[in-house]
């Protein structure tokens, strides 16, 4: 089990958010570059190495459906820090600009919903490297920065979303979102049945425990686990949280 750490930039700024809620932001970190770098430095010193990177979220460009942050994302490569990238995705020109500059992966949100050609043609040119993020409120999909709800069943999506091609799901339940107050461990362990594939956990992990936990979905696939707020408010520290993800539960 991974620990990912996320950055997630809004202006420029390295921000959190409460369930999606735009209204409800916290500033952490004027240079979300810098920040992203000493989360990797911390990855680093805690032992994980093999496959590690740094979450970033364009929350401008899950807004306005384009890449907000590519001169960030070009410095992330100069410094040798690996990442994936989510938020504003919807063409391919965009995809291949993010991988150019030089992500590991690239997460297809509301265009791999909106766009299944896209999806099935992203996933063919550049296998291993897009990803798709499951936003789901109560087991349904939310769409374009969680601004948008539908009426699709995640499962259901998550399914096609492997028939398609894709390399991993990334599960955000949005109600846990930024609440520390513990992920859907249950949700997500159904995503990863149904799909068959390779998933990230996200959204609410609050505690060592939390992560702990999330080792007995191994078993099903979900080999990640995304964590944002709680090392921002210092829950706990990068190197207690990669060793938790080593312990069994």
């Amino acid at each position: 089990m991974r620990i990912v750490p996320a950055v997630d930039i809004r202006g420029g700024l390295c921000v959190n958010l409460v369930q999606g809620d735009f209204d409800q932001e916290t500033v952490y970190s004027q240079d979300p570059v810098d920040q992203a770098q000493a989360w990797w430095h911390a990855l680093l010193e805690a032992g994980q190495k093999d496959d590690s990177l740094i979450h970033m979220v364009d929350l401008d460009g899950a807004r306005t459906g384009a890449c907000c942050i590519l001169p960030q994302l070009k410095m992330l490569a100069r410094r040798g820090i690996p990442y994936e990238v989510g938020g504003g995705i919807r063409s391919l020109e965009t995809i291949e600009q993010i991988l150019e500059a030089g992500a590991a992966r690239v997460i297809l949100g509301t265009a791999a919903y909106r766009d299944r050609e896209l999806l099935a043609e992203s996933c063919r040119r550049w296998p291993g490297k897009i990803a798709v993020g499951i936003d789901a409120r109560a087991g349904q999909l939310v769409l374009s920065g969680w601004l948008e709800n539908t009426d699709a069943d995640a499962l259901v999506f998550a399914r096609e979303v492997a028939e398609a091609g894709a390399s991993r799901i990334i599960y955000t339940d949005i109600l846990s979102d930024g609440m520390l107050s513990g992920p859907n461990q249950e949700m997500t362990g159904a995503v990863a049945r149904t799909a068959a594939i390779p998933v990230t956990l996200s959204g609410g992990v609050a505690s060592l425990d939390d992560i702990h936990n999330a080792r007995a979905l191994a078993a099903l696939g979900v080999d990640e686990v995304i964590v944002g707020r709680a090392l921002y408010v210092g829950r706990f520290t990068v190197e207690q949280a990669v060793r938790a993800a080593r312990e069994r539960p």
